[in-house]
């Protein structure tokens, strides 16, 4: 594994033994997590919000992979990209529809426009438009509303810590098929 010195993802050998139960789970899996194992209370306070995100949102599977890869568009986020392509694929978009998250709202469809938008009015803005809020409780209720915060928020620290460390795409996600545009 690679990565900035001091924060390259942890190895097994030097896993923190406050955090034993968290390897064979979420956070051995994947780099991004053995990175932030370099903060063992960090990482045990971010386990709960990452199942309920991960697992238990509103959004569902689909709608929130389109959050997620937006996101992870919109804040340059290589790791995230390819992995939620992977994600994405597993949850049933297709790779056509996969694509038109990098782009402009206007080629994607209504559904997936309104999420995309926004999640760039959350990065650019740090706040939804009251016009997209509307739309948003309208089709996704309140709890989708503050699930869709919570992604885009949980998603824009995993973005600090892959392009601040430079925390390598795990070998399975980059060995995955390309994304057919």
């Amino acid at each position: 594994m690679t990565g900035q010195p001091g924060f390259a993802p942890v190895a097994d050998a030097e896993w923190p033994g406050e955090i034993a139960d968290l390897r064979a789970g979420f956070a051995g899996r994947l780099n991004v997590y053995r990175a932030m194992a370099h903060h063992p209370a960090l990482l045990r306070a971010w386990a709960d919000l990452r199942d309920h995100v991960v697992n238990r949102t509103t959004l569902g599977p689909e709608r929130s992979e389109v959050v997620i890869l937006r996101a992870g568009h919109r804040l340059g986020a290589a790791y995230e990209w390819a992995h939620h392509v992977v994600r994405g694929r597993a949850a049933g978009l297709t790779d056509a529809r996969i694509a038109t998250l990098s782009g402009p709202l206007a080629g994607m469809t209504d559904g997936d426009a309104l999420l995309a938008g926004a999640v760039d009015d959350l990065v650019g803005e740090a706040a939804l438009s009251p016009d997209r809020l509307a739309a948003l409780v309208a089709a996704h209720g309140r709890e989708g509303v503050l699930d869709l915060m919570a992604t885009v928020g949980m998603y824009s620290t995993l973005a600090f810590v892959v392009k601040s460390f430079g925390t390598p795409v795990d070998d399975d996600v980059a060995a995955a098929p390309p994304l057919a545009r």
